[in-house]
């Protein structure tokens, strides 16, 4: 599978007896129609891939939509955005091939989705800062003593700084009482502005708990740190690349 150009669209693989919705539809203008391509237990949910397909904000909706409405049936592996294989052949081909192992990766994420979390440093926190960093105090009455750009320079690198740290402290902290209520956890890339991002593996009966529980987190380091949540999701990141690698080979 490659960067979408033409041939097969692949969105997901599920178990065969999922049921495709019949009110959504695919990517592409006028919107691809979906089908299911099966093999044994699982299926691929596939459609003819439109050519130059880019990332417009309707294509990437609808990749995520039809992701999110499957996941409301059953377990899915979720294939990234832009996915494409050769033919139908090669898909069914790799569904045979890599049957044991995309079945045990569905059987783990059954009934679980997908929360992300991210860290940023507090906003509106100086006043906080200053109250607790004797550093920051000081450089702060320096530049009003004696002002100028190394002053103001100084002060802004040393608050820039502290309130970094303050938000890495407070990061680690919301993790270790976070990964107790998921399933599993696991770090995302580095995103600019954040300390923190991971994404948590939920049963999704407890994700709205999990959110509160977010929320009241934000709230108690609320002068070290910005919590951001985000979901549900699907399970992008609890699909390992080996379990993708499979389909990756088809064209």
């Amino acid at each position: 599978m490659s960067a979408a150009t033409d041939g097969v669209y692949v969105y997901a693989i599920l178990r065969a007896a999922t049921p495709l919705p019949k009110d959504v539809v695919g990517v592409g203008s006028p919107p691809a129609v979906l089908r299911g391509i099966n093999q044994g237990p699982l299926a691929a949910v596939v459609s003819d891939a439109p050519p130059q397909l880019r990332a417009r904000r309707r294509d990437l909706l609808a990749h995520q939509n039809l992701l999110m409405r499957l996941a409301d049936d059953g377990p899915v592996l979720p294939m990234r955005f832009g996915m494409v294989a050769a033919d139908g052949q090669s898909v069914l081909a790799q569904l045979a091939a890599h049957e044991s192992e995309y079945a045990a990766t569905l059987d783990r994420l059954a009934g679980r989705i997908e929360i992300n979390v991210k860290v940023l440093p507090a906003q509106n926190a100086l006043e906080a800062l200053v109250a607790e960093d004797k550093s920051v105090r000081q450089l702060r009455a320096a530049a009003r003593k004696n002002p100028g750009y190394e002053a103001s320079l100084r002060l802004g690198e040393a608050i820039s700084g502290a309130l970094t740290r303050r938000a890495v402290a407070a990061g680690r902290r919301i993790l270790r009482e976070l990964a107790p209520a998921a399933r599993a956890a696991v770090p995302g890339p580095e995103v600019p502005g954040c300390v923190l991002n991971e994404s948590f593996l939920v049963d999704r009966s407890e994700s709205e708990a999990f959110h509160l529980r977010a929320q009241s987190l934000g709230a108690d380091y609320r002068e070290h740190a910005e919590i951001r949540s985000a979901g549900p999701l699907p399970c992008y990141s609890f699909v390992s690349a080996e379990a993708r690698s499979g389909l990756v080979g088809g064209k």
